[in-house]
């Protein structure tokens, strides 16, 4: 128990130094094609548009602008790499349920998503982003079964959780945990976040920091 508890206790301050570092925009990847291969440990951010992706992303860094953030649904249309203190990969993935995005366009980012899920060796999880006003979308469900699908571990995300009352949040949370025994590839734990108020940030710093190369 003890040494479990200090194993914690490291995980969280080496999360802490780490997001601290210099973190670099290395490319947007638009076609398969021009997918890049590193040799460094990759974690994915995924989500519906408007989510709260690039706000999180924002938040982990400590930065305003790494991350794009936009009103308009749909702004990141490509895979998005980041370089992290030269010891970790952060992807910012497309973000799906885009009514107003064209078909075509739509199916080019989803077959793009598809195969970097599928033949990423260097991916070692993705954190799936859930809007805690909504809970688990159909789309949510859609891109959980795809996860199961080409097994690549996933964890659930919630944000926003400041935009609900305790109550909702607690409901939501017990809800979301409880659909996560159905699929396989998912981590069993949810962590609750607030990009404003950083809730739950330094957990998930912790949690991604245990991929990053020491």
């Amino acid at each position: 128990m003890t040494e479990s508890l200090e194993h914690l206790k490291e995980l969280w301050a080496f999360g802490q130094w780490l997001f601290c570092q210099e973190c670099q925009f290395l490319r947007g990847v638009e076609r398969l094609e021009d997918l890049p291969e590193f040799s460094l440990p990759e974690v994915a951010f995924a989500g519906r548009s408007n989510v709260g992706k690039s706000s999180l992303i924002n938040s982990l860094t400590n930065r305003q602008t790494l991350a794009r953030t936009s009103n308009t649904p749909g702004r990141t249309q490509q895979l998005n790499f980041f370089a992290l203190a030269n010891r970790l990969i952060l992807v910012d993935m497309p973000g799906y349920g885009y009514a107003e995005a064209p078909k075509a366009l739509v199916a080019r980012w989803q077959k793009l998503i598809k195969s970097y899920l599928r033949g990423r060796p260097t991916l070692h999880r993705v954190f799936l982003l859930i809007d805690s006003r909504h809970g688990l979308k159909e789309n949510d469900l859609e891109m959980m079964k795809m996860l199961d699908d080409v097994a690549v571990s996933y964890q659930v995300v919630l944000t926003k959780i400041d935009k609900i009352k305790p109550a909702e949040a607690t409901r939501v949370h017990n809800e979301t945990q409880k659909a996560l025994t159905k699929h396989p590839a998912a981590h069993p734990h949810v962590i609750v976040t607030s990009s404003n108020l950083k809730t739950g940030v330094d957990h998930l710093k912790a949690e991604i920091s245990q991929f990053a190369n020491k």
